[in-house]
């Protein structure tokens, strides 16, 4: 049984409603604005992409209201990110049916260029990005593997920020202790331009409290700047720098009973106490050495601590890359083509681990009138060390390959066509080589994979459609077995589905959107568990999946925002023999946004997440089956922003 709407929430749409009447009566049509890309560094049209894309730009995200990243990844976009054994701050990743246990170690998330995967099976840190600082998310799917790639099997996300000109502060409060504040500034000029962010989080928990006396609280804190000069024409250098404080307590799962009965209980157990300090730099240089060759350089380092306090573990980690880029173009010829290195290692009291990646890649596209063609290679090494403390260090060594090619033909203004195919590896992360419990488990096969994806772009100005196919054979996908939890690799595996996304203005006040996925992910062959996993489905991966949203303007100054995320029953995680009845239930959650401009430069905003108090969670299969709660209740949020 749902519980009924607050007084606060009822009365909040009632009023929404009644504001919302003078658009309702528009009719006219209105454009949607253009959509550019620049996942392959070059930048074009989106519906001229040789690739399978989603792109949120910065109007998509104020639209949301949402407060961090993982919030707005997970109810607006095609993603399903949900949070890794409770933890939102590193959350899962399921792009294309490599479910939420491991997809998110093919992925390849980047924010500017700098690589977020880690060395080990710790998801990407994407608490440590403001959601402030994001001009526009490509996401781009089945593709990526020559300019990005180890992990790109799935696909990639590109995040991009933006150089300031003026400054705003931000502040929000809302139920369950949420509140935070942003203040940033920035300021551009002919010959330079610098931007800095701060960015204040908090909640006080969504479930009860634990044996301590503490909630499930809490807390980030990130700043970053930018700074970059032109002392030349042609001559761009930057310098970019952040660091990141999050300090979180995550419930541990709950029965199947426990959860039905409240899914906020506690069930007599402390909260898991995680901390994270990450502090990063890096340095950049663009020179136009003539109107036809660009030459780039980066160097990027990060240090991150990760501390567990309740199951007293720790661990240090440090990452520098490195990369020397030239691209030449002329007359509809672009080519790029470089040298790129990644060296992260890991240090905790029993050893210290690193895998160091080199490789170099060559990529390059022609545009000829109406069509566009791609093709790249990528060669890269890979590099692993396991140096006990007391012991035999271990060593080991990959050489791998990638490759990509692409087609874009546009039939008219309206209509075209795209197709890709990609190669693409996944080299085992470091904890892949030990058991549970930190015996040497060996060194692990890379998985490699085939993916062909074909789609169709239509747009007109009220209505921008992509559609798309997609086909991936899989050899050596990598998992943990979960009878004898061992890291190995599923023998042979194949995913296919489909994709289509729809936006369409139905008056100049009207907008709405679709953004549907349809995907299978079968197990073929597999050794591990005598057969009894073969001809699966792969476990965690929902086959439907949808989030729909209506954007509504309220007279001049006002927009209402309506977004449903719903996915379909799943095998539970873990479940790869298929045979627990107790199985993913259906996720949805309904979310309505209000903001609304009282001035030029101030405006404020309401939001209601989880409209109608659905009771959402993760199924963990194992001896017994059991819940993550996620997303469980109703919660609200008033903020307000200020811009100079």
């Amino acid at each position: 049984m749902q519980a009924p709407l607050s007084p606060l929430a009822a009365a909040l749409g009632a009023a929404l409603a009644v504001m919302a009447a003078p658009a309702w009566a528009e009719t006219a049509a209105s454009a949607l604005p253009d959509v550019t890309v620049s996942a392959t560094r070059i930048d074009m049209a989106d519906q001229d992409a040789p690739y399978a894309s989603e792109v949120h730009t910065r109007a998509d995200i104020e639209r949301a209201s949402a407060s961090t990243l993982y919030d707005y990844l997970a109810q607006q976009t095609s993603l399903q990110i949900t949070p890794a054994y409770g933890n939102r701050y590193a959350p899962g990743i399921n792009m294309r049916g490599y479910g939420s246990t491991d997809g998110y170690q093919n992925v390849v998330v980047t924010v500017n260029g700098r690589r977020l995967n880690n060395v080990d099976m710790v998801p990407q840190l994407l608490g440590a990005i403001p959601l402030a600082d994001i001009e526009r998310i490509e996401i781009t799917k089945g593709s990526g593997a020559v300019l990005f790639g180890d992990g790109a099997t799935a696909g990639t996300i590109q995040i991009y920020t933006k150089a300031r000109n003026g400054a705003s502060l931000e502040a929000y409060a809302g139920s369950h202790g949420q509140r935070g504040a942003i203040a940033t500034a920035g300021l551009v000029r002919e010959q330079f331009d610098l931007s800095a962010t701060l960015d204040h989080g908090r909640t006080g928990g969504f479930s009860d409290r634990d044996l301590s006396g503490n909630k499930d609280h809490s807390e980030a804190n990130t700043w970053g700047l930018t700074a970059g000069v032109r002392p030349i024409d042609g001559l761009r250098v930057e310098l970019e720098a952040g660091a990141a404080h999050i300090d979180t307590r995550y419930p541990d799962p709950l029965s199947v009973p426990q959860f039905d009965a409240n899914p906020g209980m506690n069930k007599g157990t402390n909260y898991t106490h995680q901390q994270y300090e990450t502090k990063h730099w890096g340095l950049g240089v663009d020179y136009a050495l003539n109107d036809q060759w660009k030459f780039s350089a980066r160097h990027r380092d990060e240090r991150k601590d990760s501390v567990n306090a309740t199951f007293n573990m720790a661990a240090d980690y440090r990452s520098t890359s490195n990369e020397v880029a030239l691209q030449f173009s002329h007359q509809g010829f672009i080519l790029n083509a470089g040298w790129q290195n990644f060296d992260g290692q890991r240090s905790d009291a029993a050893n210290t681990t690193s895998k160091k990646n080199d490789g170099v890649f060559l990529h390059g596209q022609y545009r000829m009138d109406q069509l566009t063609v791609s093709a790249g290679l990528r060669r890269e090494h890979v590099r692993y060390r396991y140096a006990p403390t007391a012991g035999q260090a271990l060593k080991g060594k990959e050489h791998l390959t990638s490759w990509e090619l692409g087609g874009n033909y546009r039939f008219s203004p309206a209509l075209s066509a795209f197709a890709s195919l990609s190669s693409a590896f996944q080299a085992p992360d470091i904890d892949r080589f030990f058991l549970w419990g930190g015996a040497f488990n060996g060194f692990i096969v890379p998985a490699k994979s085939k993916t062909l994806t074909l789609g169709l772009n239509h747009q007109t100005e009220r209505n921008r459609l992509k559609a798309s196919v997609f086909y991936a054979r899989l050899k050596n996908e990598i998992y943990l077995e979960p009878v004898t939890w061992a890291n190995t690799n599923i023998d042979k595996s194949h995913k296919y589905g489909l994709e289509v996304q729809d936006r369409f203005a139905l008056t100049p006040g009207i907008a709405a959107s679709v953004n549907y996925t349809w995907t299978r992910a079968r197990i073929d062959r597999e050794n591990e568990g005598a057969g009894a996993y073969n001809g699966n489905d792969l476990p965690g991966v929902p086959r439907h999946a949808v989030v729909l949203g209506l954007d509504v303007r309220v007279a001049d100054q006002g927009l209402l925002h309506l977004s449903h995320n719903w996915r379909s029953t799943a095998w539970a995680e873990g479940d790869f023999a298929n045979a627990n009845p107790l199985r993913q239930r259906i996720f949805q959650s309904t979310d309505v946004n209000y903001r609304h401009r009282f001035a030029k430069n101030v405006e404020g905003y309401v939001g209601v997440s989880n409209l109608f108090d659905r009771k959402n969670g993760i199924w963990i299969s194992g001896f017994s089956t059991s819940v993550y709660p996620v997303n469980f209740e109703r919660t609200w949020k008033l903020g307000a922003k200020i811009q100079f």
